[in-house]
């Protein structure tokens, strides 16, 4: 019975830090589907989506490939990065930035709504 616990415990926690990585990281679209307006394409290369955060809402814990955003509005930010201090970002209308794979969570601590587009760059896979 001791062999068994004993052969049993790493992959139960294995499977403990699995679920926990999912809760962490999980899609944009799971973790804050009030803010993911919607699915504007997607296809194997990207994935283009509207998003609305309201003054005062956060986005919880989510992951994204390496993607894009463009604003199509002013707004105010705090993004905090999976292990990293929070920093405030001033959007105005008509910026562009480049993100690499990340995990992170958001809040609009402006008084307007934030209006994004996002852009995620799938990984190619090799034929």
């Amino acid at each position: 019975m001791k062999t068994i616990k004993n052969n049993l415990m790493p992959l139960f926690i294995l499977l403990l830090l699995m679920l926990s990585m999912n809760i962490y990281a999980q899609d944009p679209l799971k973790a804050a589907p009030n803010a993911y307006k919607k699915v504007i394409l997607e296809n194997e290369r990207v994935r283009i989506m509207q998003v609305e955060i309201t003054p005062g809402e956060t986005i919880p814990w989510h992951h994204h490939p390496d993607h894009t955003i463009y604003a199509l509005a002013d707004g105010k930010i705090e993004i905090t990065d999976k292990g990293k201090a929070p920093v405030t970002i001033d959007i105005k209308a008509g910026d562009a930035m480049y993100i690499p794979a990340v995990t992170h969570m958001a809040k609009n601590i402006g008084d307007t709504t934030v209006n994004l587009i996002v852009t995620e760059i799938k990984p190619t896979t090799k034929k």
